[in-house]
């Protein structure tokens, strides 16, 4: 059984050995992530009065081991800091010979355990994540029944949880349990500090069972506040651009206007109008080629149709801000950027033939620095 966990934890291991974004999480309710718990325990008793240490050829022997079950309620505060109260009994060994049924005793324990999920905690929350990985360390109260003495313990272990679903999931419990002398009915005295341990009643157990998670059995992502005024502050700049564009195009118009003198037509002569055109600018976010806002498109079809009623040219020109990314990378980034127009300015009815495009990289000729994630778009 143990093997098969072992291989359960080698492909969640490789499962979550793929990156995931690290992120916050909010604090839920009371009543959120708690969970309840039931194991089959196997565990073996290993006496005061044996004087010795645990030896590993002895620990699966029919007179020191027998099988139980566990009950446990806890609670979740964070993704990584829990606590569970939790009741183990009923059948066990007081070891005072190698007959079994001299050694049968009944009793119980209850502890309360602090638990470290350490995946969490060092690899960050992932609601998917298949294998928890949850080191725990506590303390309670034991009685042995058929001898009727009560004992002080300490205890430690690891859970290792293997989720079936987000409300259920499979557990593998290794625990290890140091009991007062008296816990299974034969008392022994403490010895001095040196190799007290071995004067102490020990228990060794392994579970296997169930978890089942009440209520919500997952944490809500942070708001990202710095992300939402970043996005925030990046439309207002789009829109403080295209007023600035603007406000430039009614400037020059007023001089033109002021300055300007009709000519007068001579004999059959026609006159006719010249078609000039500031340039209009197309805004994106930040790294991306992607038209930010349809909106934009609408000046520029006012030069899409002056281009295709008197057969001119446009010239489509791609920037990046320089404060972002690398050279090479603004470079693609703005020739992306000027071709993206250019594919608006075909599906205007311009011919592809008609259109110019150029990647100026990146560049910091405009304040703030975000007005400068443009494509101009201009009559030649």
């Amino acid at each position: 059984m143990v093997l098969a966990f072992a291989g359960v934890s080698v492909a969640s291991m490789a499962q979550d050995a793929v990156p995931t974004e690290k992120y916050s999480v909010s604090t839920n309710s009371f009543w959120s992530n708690w969970f309840v718990q039931a194991n089959a325990v196997g565990t073996s008793f290993w006496g005061s009065q044996e004087g010795s240490a645990v030896k590993f050829d002895k620990l699966f022997k029919g007179y020191r081991t027998n099988l139980g079950f566990s009950v446990a309620v806890g609670k979740w505060f964070t993704p990584g800091l829990g606590l569970r109260t939790k009741f183990t009994g009923i059948w066990g060994r007081s070891v005072i010979s190698e007959d079994k049924s001299t050694n049968a005793s009944k009793y119980w324990v209850i502890n309360e355990q602090v638990l470290f999920n350490l995946s969490n905690m060092f690899c960050g929350y992932n609601p998917n994540r298949v294998w928890n990985f949850i080191p725990y360390f506590g303390a309670g109260v034991g009685r042995n029944m058929s001898y009727n003495t009560y004992a002080m313990d300490l205890n430690a272990g690891i859970l290792n949880t293997f989720s079936l679903s987000r409300k259920v999931a499979i557990n593998l419990d290794i625990n290890y349990g140091l009991f007062e002398p008296r816990f299974d009915g034969f008392k022994q005295g403490y010895a001095s500090k040196k190799n007290s341990i071995k004067k102490m009643d020990r228990t060794i157990s392994v579970e296997v069972g169930l978890t089942y998670n009440l209520g919500s059995a997952s944490w809500n992502k942070t708001p990202d506040v710095e992300a939402i005024k970043a996005l925030s502050q990046g439309q207002i700049d789009a829109l403080n651009a295209q007023l600035a564009d603007a406000n430039a195009e009614i400037s020059r118009l007023n001089n033109l206007i002021k300055n300007h003198k009709c000519p007068e037509a001579k004999g059959g002569e026609k006159i006719v109008k010249e078609v000039v055109s500031a340039p209009v600018s197309v805004f994106f976010n930040i790294g991306k080629s992607k038209i930010a806002s349809q909106k934009d498109l609408q000046n520029v079809q006012a030069i899409a149709d002056a281009a295709k009623a008197n057969n001119t040219k446009i010239v489509v020109t791609g920037y990046a801000d320089s404060k972002t990314g690398s050279a090479n990378f603004n470079q693609s980034l703005s020739q992306k950027r000027a071709e993206a127009v250019a594919d608006a300015l075909v599906n205007m009815g311009v011919d592809r033939a008609n259109i110019e495009t150029a990647a100026a990289g990146g560049v910091d000729t405009l304040s703030p620095i975000s007005f400068n994630r443009r494509a101009t778009v201009e009559l030649k």
